[in-house]
């Protein structure tokens, strides 16, 4: 069943064609109109009332009503653990300009920040993701190993006084007992400052990095912390560089973001899925609302190499691998057939899925012809048999459904 899905044209997105978000809609809507003037930022797949999917043959009627009405779709395992419910959203993001720096609250924490602020946390979900590059991508991601992030607090004068002397000096004498709070001081600290200070010492921090060599200029991460301070000028999140992990991930790569990890993503374009949630905590790098005591309290401050935060698929078939998070919601199949094949089995599911064309035209059922950017629901169960009609490059496509 083909869905007709929302976008987003968030002010980060990518602008017309340089989005793939916006050429995926394109190829696969012909009533679709591409602005050159609009930044077009997300695909939204699913059920979530802030961008809900469509039947495409009954455009009134969205896929949350279907499901509802036809709850045997889902898979006994999903009504079991969610009810009669979709538990993922599924998307493609095209980024132009950092996100927010941000994190998710856990599932209890999502409960009491909707009840007491429902305004604000629009839902009572928690919102694990899995993101999946489809061009060289862009994130922070967890905070350093803590000998990295000492190195730039010795390094750099600005980030001692915007975190705090006293702060400084504690993480980098403390022993390994102390480091977690050591940390959590630090990070408070910055987050804390007098925007006022956060500013001075940005403008200090770029002067004096514009003068370096190239080699002492890469020490600094100087041109990423120019490139920020051009997007968010005078914002505390410019800092966040010398705490986060910096991850450029090349396309099929991934990253598993659970709950309470800091996070943004900078640039890029990825598939994401998450749980069926909204719930964002902000804290820099965004004219939105920041909520900086709440995020300061919930993040779970653990810190490991970059190399430790990437997400590893397993191997279904040859043309699949499957991304599966530790959570139930969700997980995510990677399927590429290759060059001169002509015929597929989509491997059967017991959950209901949605599935993305992002390269390449295929015939799937009875006469039923998909382009790039064509999206599928698909019952449990439901075999698919896909017929591939260009078969001079990869096909590829990618399938979300839930971890149960």
């Amino acid at each position: 069943m083909e869905l007709k899905c929302s976008i987003q044209t968030y002010e980060w997105g990518k602008l017309g064609i340089d989005s793939t978000v916006a050429t995926l809609a394109k190829a696969a809507n012909s009533d679709f109109t591409l602005d050159e003037e609009k930044r077009y930022a997300e695909l939204w797949m699913g059920t979530h009332p802030n961008g809900p999917s469509y039947l495409k043959h009954k455009p009134e009627k969205t896929l949350d009503e279907y499901i509802r009405e036809n709850t045997n779709v889902l898979g006994p395992s999903v009504e079991k653990h969610f009810g009669p419910r979709l538990p993922f959203l599924f998307k493609v993001l095209s980024v132009n300009k950092a996100l927010s720096i941000q994190a998710h609250p856990d599932k209890a924490h999502a409960e009491l920040l909707h009840k007491s602020h429902p305004d604000i946390y629009k839902d009572s979900n928690h919102k694990p993701e899995l993101a999946i590059a489809l061009t060289p991508f862009e994130a922070l991601c967890g905070f350093r190993p803590i000998a990295e992030i000492k190195q730039y607090l010795v390094t750099i004068s600005e980030l001692r006084v915007v975190v705090g002397e006293n702060n400084a000096l504690q993480l980098t004498t403390t022993d390994e007992a102390g480091l977690h709070i050591a940390l959590k001081n630090c990070f408070r600290g910055l987050m804390t400052c007098n925007p006022d200070t956060i500013a001075a010492q940005l403008k200090n921090l770029i002067t004096r990095v514009s003068k370096l060599d190239e080699s002492t200029r890469q020490l600094y991460n100087a041109s990423l912390l120019e490139r920020l301070h051009l997007q968010y000028p005078k914002d505390v999140g410019c800092f966040g560089i010398y705490f986060f992990n910096y991850m450029n991930l090349q396309p099929g790569e991934a990253i598993y973001l659970g709950a309470n990890e800091p996070h943004a993503y900078l640039s890029g374009d990825c598939v994401e899925c998450m749980a069926c949630s909204d719930n964002v905590i902000r804290a820099g790098l965004t004219p939105k609302l920041k909520d900086v005591p709440t995020l300061l309290h919930m993040l779970s401050y653990t810190y490991e190499s970059a190399s430790k935060k990437r997400f590893q698929p397993s191997r279904e078939d040859e043309c699949t691998e499957i991304f599966r998070p530790p959570i139930p919601d969700f997980a995510v199949a990677k399927i590429t057939i290759p060059p001169g094949r002509a015929l597929y089995d989509l491997i059967p599911r017991s959950t209901a899925s949605i599935l993305i064309i992002i390269n390449g035209k295929a015939e799937i059922g009875p006469s039923k012809i998909l382009n790039r950017g064509s999206v599928l629901f698909i019952p449990a169960y439901e075999k698919v048999n896909i017929k591939v009609l260009c078969g001079c490059h990869p096909m590829l496509m990618f399938q979300a459904l839930a971890n149960v």
